[in-house]
């Protein structure tokens, strides 16, 4: 294995049964915490084996290893991993990373976000304990608010489920754990792309691990997930390209596997039942922006969309479209059948594929919109009911996307 990584490791440690990884770029304000929490984690709950941290960083320039070496871990030794200068992407990082699990022969590798504020120790004994127990992917549960995970809500949960037949509730959750045996098989993949290399990574290790049949459970988490808040309507950038991208690429990779899947059965949960629920932070959202956001995209992608959707799609979308703001909906399984269709166009590469996943954004806001005005007076239980009955028609839906992806 070529190293094309670079490493300071101060205690020179060659062998670890347990890890727990922060990926980070510019988080020298907050890598602090979760270095600190998970140390704490690792000396309580796995006193008897041999422990390690390690940051998987994109060589910041703002202190991140220094801050990362400087927070207290109790005596834990720690490894620091950069990708070379001027190489970003979280998938890098993990991919360097795999390269050293290997190394040190690791059992367990669990995984946290370096802007993680609500990590305790116990996360890391949830994330951790399940690789111990027969378990080869773990994958987070925590409460979030109704509108924070909004890619994750309406289109990475339901598609995985509804093409994998796993329900994992937070495909792209960002905090995990995986056996040193699954970091072999993610490194062997021939399906790494310059999305995976970057936020693609998280949903392609989940749907990875459920196309090799691997042992998944999910790990409540007790907290919810709290760090650098983002407005749905605002924050995407590359994120949803290289998300949606990964997920169409790996069902044109899967074909043989996903096509058999008939109905999604549940996967177990580790930990449930911790005592109280504490509630999510609230996350604002501009109804205006979401709604101005796909009005302008009706302006600018209408005639691509009229090259991947059918002739009735496309008439249904240029009817929502023209709905005053107080009556806008965006139908459950329109909605499907448009993502079956981009899925589709991908595949067949009919239209140019940035363009279609460009194209696919303000489809996704209408969507998140309608989303908004539904569950405005909802419980975030209540939302979450609501989410598992669109993925119930996603899945009723899947015919549809058999006829279409064969034709």
């Amino acid at each position: 294995m070529v190293q094309d990584y670079l490493e300071e490791n101060p205690s020179n440690i060659t062998e670890a049964e347990m890890v727990v990884a922060i990926p980070s770029y510019r988080e020298a304000k907050l890598i602090g915490y979760p270095t600190t929490q998970a140390a704490l984690g690792l000396r309580r709950y796995f006193p008897d084996r041999k422990c390690l941290l390690i940051n998987c960083d994109n060589n910041s320039d703002d202190g991140t290893k220094e801050a990362f070496f400087a927070a207290d871990t109790e005596g834990l030794p720690r490894i620091y991993l950069s990708t070379p200068a001027g190489v970003r992407g979280k998938g890098n990082n993990f991919h360097a990373l795999f390269h050293k699990v290997l190394q040190l022969k690791a059992k367990a590798v669990v995984v946290v976000d370096a802007d993680l504020k609500s990590i305790t120790p116990q996360w890391i004994k949830h994330l951790g304990e399940p690789l111990f127990n027969d378990f080869g992917y773990v994958a987070p549960l925590y409460v979030r608010h109704k509108y924070d995970g909004t890619i994750t809500n309406s289109i990475a949960y339901p598609l995985t489920r509804a093409l994998y037949g796993r329900r994992v509730r937070q495909p792209i959750g960002g905090d995990f754990g995986f056996s040193g045996e699954m970091a072999r098989v993610f490194l062997a993949s021939p399906t790494w792309t310059e999305a995976v290399r970057n936020f693609g990574i998280d949903v392609w290790m989940t749907t990875l691990a459920m196309n090799n049949n691997v042992p998944i459970c999910q790990a409540y988490m007790g907290r919810p997930k709290i760090h650098k808040p983002k407005d749905p309507g605002a924050d995407l950038g590359p994120m949803f390209s290289q998300v949606v991208g990964t997920i169409f690429d790996l069902m044109t990779q899967t074909t043989g596997y996903w096509m058999r899947v008939k109905w999604s059965r549940p996967t177990s949960i580790y930990g449930f039942g911790l005592g109280e629920v504490e509630m999510p932070p609230p996350v604002k959202v501009s109804e205006d922006k979401l709604a101005a956001n796909f009005r302008e995209g009706f302006q600018q992608w209408q005639g691509l969309w009229g090259q991947i959707l059918p002739e009735d799609l496309n008439k249904k979308i240029g009817e929502i479209g023209g709905l005053p703001p107080e009556q806008f909906d965006f139908p459950t399984q329109l909605w499907a059948k448009t993502l079956y269709e981009f899925a589709v166009a991908y595949k067949n590469q009919s239209v140019d594929r940035q363009q279609l996943l460009m194209s696919l954004i303000p489809l996704y806001f209408g969507k998140t919109l309608s989303y908004v005005r539904k569950t405005a007076r909802m419980s975030v239980q209540q939302a979450e009911e609501f989410i598992e009955n669109e993925c119930m028609v996603f899945e009723e839906t899947k015919p549809y996307l058999l006829d279409r992806w064969g034709a």
